[in-house]
């Protein structure tokens, strides 16, 4: 049919048609679905198809296998959808009249009650009213309870066809006579019809066009304009304008009465129908009819919406009392029997219980609005607590999917259900973690702000037991198989910077992330622990914790034994990347990766191949043309000495690659405008804070001496160089022209404090999602280099050869061991050049790195 739609019509398709006749099973549903994809696809025009293929579809919808049969159907249903309403009425609805009659087979009258449904919204009212709805009557008072049924559901399309007024005089009462049937699957139909209905089963009066339509009536003179302007009209103050006004209103209530007789109040069915059945039925699910509980329960918060507006204060108790049996039910009862002595009729209503108690769950969000946010300690605390420490897995895993959407209606009454928060973290079954987990980042922002608290009031305070529960649930999932949980915990830990303090996540929980990352066996796993890892990293707000993490990474990970390691490290880097900004990677990553080109596994080598353009993409020329020289130099080594076909294949491609990419500049170019703009937002944050933790630094000591000595170390602060300021015992990178300089002035002091709490409200606290929508960025502007090591260990000292690779002999000379941390800030020269140094310290160790470049 693609390739020659009319030979095929002309010269196969009558051989399939007879084909089917004698077809098995397979052959029909096969053929079943082909006709539908033909449809689908457009592959013939509608008329040729409703010629070629109409007949065939309606020939079979009788089949004696029920699973052929409802085949065919489905295609019918979706061939109605397209067909033009004259090929409808002759071809489907005129035989339609014959099939739906007594006389023929009930799967016949089954499959004319859904073509019904699917008609109705095909013809006009009057076509509809004239030849559909005698049908319809006919199937709803069928001698058999399917037929019934079946009819009875596609009473919400045929209401949705035929509009309010037929609706209320032909479904309607067709609804309420069948809600008494005496089959419970009928009664049940017509309930859940019911209840997707109660939208169209309103006052009619109520609605604006139909007040609209008994102005223009001539009931009320001067008609619907001169009652907008009745409404709308300034009065001013007065005796008589107060009369007039008042006539006026008289007037319209009048014109009011008479459209509305006393004899014909105003109808709402809802109140006098509808209310009365579902009362009937909540009466009837619990006495005799425990067929439609389950139904009951599972609409029960539809129900509560649609019909909150009629409801008594009585009547709106007596559903929330009902709701409230419904949550408990089924554990109140003590059966006496061992498990494996329960009857069966016993285990069959337990299961149905459970099936209540899991609907009443779905629902409660529902109920919440239903008794109104403010009223949820008094009237629903005590049935959510029930329901998360409910003893079945199915009721708490509902309470859990729901439990991000009870906490955004309470808002701030969030606090009152943080202890089922925990208990649903603790919960011994790791399907209801899965489920609490998916929204578990807006949760704990919802409970770390308390809706109108203030963050850094219950930052730390209001969640005692928050931690525990955390660090608990990943252990679970770890000691589990189910690892993709623990992945998706693992991704959403990333959230805690704006929820707990760093020094909380330093020591619970950025150790066990570096573990996770070191020594789980399933990468998936181990790259969502690496990647919170670093988020961790980016708002750790100390230095020295900072670099102890850098030094980790780079001595475990990019330098460890294992070659597995060393790909993670890459990983590493790569989420490093694009979570901080260029100078950051520049400075500590760059050189750190880009040794991996003389690793001995071919694979650490390969992988290292695809990151390189995300590795250059980090670099600004002119201010890192040292490190693209030294990248350079890498790739050509990798072309002249790579003995691996499949490495050097790759090499070969990323040349390429490499080659074709654009350098970005120390200015703004407008092609790389938006990215260098979120950059500079990324090094500005990262500037912030090593403001922020020099300015907390000072305020301690301050405030803990005397008035003279702080004018005295204000003075030599004052009079002190950046290298000198830093602690003996740090070594120092060389700084670039944009290095921290203490301030001398309080002015500037004070406006660095002000933006430091401007950026500890604004980007400590915004969503961590944002941090996923980054890529790696580049900025004009240049990066405040941090202290370049850590007091104890330098993790690329000059003496120490931690940064060289196992075979020292294949070190290329342009990769000398910088000093401390590989430290590659904005503005810095070479390593190799002493000419470029703006240390004093630092001329000597550059002259031995020179000496050494002439003794290899």
């Amino acid at each position: 049919m693609r390739q020659n739609p009319s030979e095929t019509l002309r010269r196969v398709f009558p051989k399939v048609r007879e084909a089917l006749h004698v077809a098995g099973v397979e052959m029909q549903l096969t053929a079943a679905v082909s006709f539908l994809t033909i449809l689908q696809e457009e592959a013939v025009s509608i008329h040729a198809y409703a010629h070629s293929f109409l007949q065939v579809i309606l020939l079979h919808l009788e089949h004696r296998d029920a699973g052929v049969s409802n085949a065919w159907l489905e295609t019918l249903l979706s061939v109605i959808e397209v067909l033009p309403r004259e090929t409808l009425r002759h071809e489907i609805l005129n035989p339609l009249v014959s099939k739906a009659q007594l006389s023929q087979t009930v799967q016949s009258r089954l499959v004319s009650c859904k073509i019904l449904g699917k008609l109705t919204n095909k013809f006009d009212a009057h076509i509809i009213k004239r030849e559909i709805l005698p049908l319809v009557k006919s199937l709803c008072q069928d001698v058999e309870y399917e037929v019934r049924s079946c009819m009875c559901r596609q009473l919400e399309n045929i209401a949705q066809g035929i509009g309010t007024e037929l609706t209320k005089s032909v479904v309607l009462p067709e609804l309420i006579e069948l809600s008494r049937d005496e089959g419970s699957s009928v009664r049940l139909a017509a309930f859940e019809t019911l209840v997707n209905l109660l939208d169209v089963f309103d006052t009619e009066y109520r609605r604006p066009d139909t007040f609209r339509m008994f102005l223009e009536t001539g009931s009320f003179k001067g008609g619907w304009p001169q009652l907008a302007g009745f409404c709308q009209r300034p009065w001013r103050s007065g005796v008589e304008v107060g009369l007039q006004r008042e006539r006026e209103q008289k007037r319209l209530a009048c014109s009011i009465t008479s459209f509305f007789p006393k004899s014909n109040p105003i109808p709402d069915d809802r109140s006098q129908t509808i209310l009365p059945l579902v009362k009937s039925f909540c009466e009837k699910s619990f006495k005799a009819d425990e067929s439609i509980l389950i139904s009951l329960s599972f609409h029960l918060g539809k129900l509560c919406h649609g019909l909150y507006g009629i409801f008594t204060p009585d009547q709106h108790l007596r559903f929330l009392e009902f709701y409230k049996k419904l949550c408990t039910l089924g554990l109140q009862q003590e059966n006496g029997h061992n498990d494996n002595q329960i009857p069966p009729q016993i285990l069959e209503q337990e299961k149905k219980y459970i099936s209540v108690r899991k609907n009443c769950a779905y629902n409660f969000p529902a109920m919440i609005v239903f008794v109104d946010p403010k009223n949820f300690h008094l009237e629903l605390y005590p049935t959510f607590f029930c329901l998360c420490h409910d003893p079945e897995v199915p009721v708490r895993y509902t309470i859990a999917i729901c439990f991000y959407e009870v906490s955004k209606l309470l808002n701030s009454g969030v606090y009152l259900i943080h202890k089922e928060l925990i208990t649903l973290l603790q919960d011994e079954s790791l399907e209801v973690l899965d489920a609490l987990i998916d929204h578990l980042p807006e949760i704990l922002e919802l409970m770390s702000t308390g809706g109108e608290s203030s963050v850094q009031e219950n930052k730390l305070s209001s969640l005692p037991d928050l931690i525990p529960a955390l660090t608990a649930a990943e252990q679970r999932a770890a000691a589990s198989l189910k690892w993709r949980t623990h992945e998706k915990l693992l991704q959403k830990y990333a959230c805690l910077p704006h929820v707990i303090s760093s020094d909380q996540i330093y020591y619970r929980f950025l150790q066990r992330m570096f573990t996770i990352v070191m020594t789980n066996n399933v990468l998936p796993v181990q790259k969502a622990a690496s990647r919170t890892l670093c988020v961790f990293l980016r708002y750790n707000r100390k230095q020295e914790q900072r670099h102890e993490v850098i030094q980790k990474l780079i001595e475990q990970l990019g330098q460890g034994k294992s070659y597995w390691n060393r790909l993670r490290f890459l990983d590493t880097c790569e989420f490093i990347i694009e979570i901080f900004s260029k100078a950051f990677f520049c400075k500590y990553f760059f050189l750190p990766a880009i040794e991996l080109t003389h690793d001995p596994v071919a694979n650490v080598r390969m992988k290292l191949c695809y990151l390189l353009p995300k590795v250059k993409s980090t670099l600004k020329i002119p201010a890192d043309k040292h490190l693209l020289q030294q990248l350079e130099m890498c790739v050509r080594k990798l072309l002249c000495q790579e003995k691996d076909k499949d490495v050097l294949a790759i090499v070969k491609r990323t040349v390429l690659e490499l080659d074709r990419m654009e350098m970005s500049m120390d200015a703004f170019q407008k092609k790389f405008y938006e990215k260098d703009l979120v950059d500079q937002e990324k090094e500005r944050e990262e500037r912030l804070l090593l403001e922020m933790e020099q300015l907390e630094r000072e305020k301690q000591q301050n405030d803990g001496r005397p008035m003279s000595d702080k004018i005295f170390e204000k003075k030599r602060r004052d009079s002190k160089t950046p290298t000198q300021s830093l602690p003996k015992g740090i070594p120092v990178s060389v700084p670039g022209p944009s290095s921290v300089t203490p301030s001398t002035s309080k002015e500037i002091k004070k406006s660095k404090l002000v933006r430091s709490q401007s950026f500890n409200n604004q980007a400590f606290h915004a969503k961590y999602g944002s941090l996923e929508k980054c890529a790696s960025k580049s900025s004009a502007a240049g990066y405040t280099p941090p202290v370049s090591g850590l007091a104890k260990t330098s993790v690329l000292s000059v003496t120490d050869d931690s940064f060289r690779t196992r075979n020292a002999s294949s070190l290329p000379p342009s990769f000398s061991p910088p000093s401390s941390l590989p430290s590659t800030s904005r503005g810095t020269a070479p390593s190799v050049d002493p000419k470029g140094s703006a240390s004093k310290d630092s001329q000597p160790r550059k002259a031995t790195l020179k000496s050494r470049k002439s003794n290899p």
